[in-house]
């Protein structure tokens, strides 16, 4: 079997397509945040690799396909961005001030623990990203020294659990406005958590979208600052 997944050219494509479609199912089965379509698919995949003896450059080969499209995916969330306009430019000074104080108090918490846990330079800069789209993040962890397939995995992980959790932390915090929604969600947990700010409003999926663009420029100028503290 596991030569079968070796020979097969769209294998990744396949499987990954086909674990996020029961992600989904489950999702709008169950109605609850914790089964995210992307975890789920995540366990899936890692499950089929194992069961079946796969390595990872067997599935990445496969699965490059569907990697090609992540930039090309995060471009189109400008769609809602341009037809929600008229909303950015009402509140834009709230925008920007909510994306600056977000991307740095990301920065700066990782900057805290990387002290707390003595990470050394490659690990630290590693985690600055995080919070980041991953065609920007990766890129930029490998410039600062980084690994760049490490903070991949920490993007995904930071973007699975703002999907998750951003309806119950703006429950808890008593977040109702939905500009306020979009910049907390968008800024800190990119396009995965941007899918969620979607579902609870255009406004907050446009203004999401434009915290996604905005909180990645400004990380790639902050990281590179931040990057020179340890």
């Amino acid at each position: 079997m596991s030569e079968f997944f070796q020979s097969s050219v769209f294998f990744g494509t396949m499987l990954t397509l086909f674990a996020y479609g029961v992600g989904l199912l489950c999702k709008n089965k169950l109605k609850l945040a914790v089964f995210n379509p992307i975890l789920i698919a995540i366990v899936i995949v890692i499950g089929v690799l194992l069961v079946f003896k796969v390595d990872y450059p067997t599935y990445a080969q496969g699965a490059k396909f569907i990697s090609s499209m992540i930039t090309p995916s995060t471009i189109c969330l400008a769609v809602p961005l341009y037809e929600r306009l008229s909303v950015l430019k009402k509140n834009y000074k709230a925008i920007i001030a909510g994306i600056t104080s977000g991307v740095l108090t990301s920065l700066l918490n990782v900057w805290v623990f990387a002290l707390v846990f003595g990470f050394s330079h490659a690990e630290y800069v590693t985690f600055l990203p995080k919070s980041i789209t991953t065609a920007i993040g990766m890129g930029l962890s490998e410039e600062l020294g980084g690994y760049g397939a490490i903070t991949a995995a920490v993007i995904i992980i930071t973007g699975i659990l703002g999907n998750m959790m951003a309806e119950f932390v703006c429950r808890i915090c008593r977040i109702t406005e939905p500009v306020a929604k979009g910049i907390a969600i968008g800024t800190s947990s990119h396009a995965m958590g941007t899918v969620k700010a979607m579902e609870m409003g255009e406004t907050e999926g446009a203004v999401s979208s434009l915290s996604i663009v905005v909180a990645g420029l400004l990380t790639v100028v902050g990281a590179g600052a931040f990057a020179q503290f340890i």
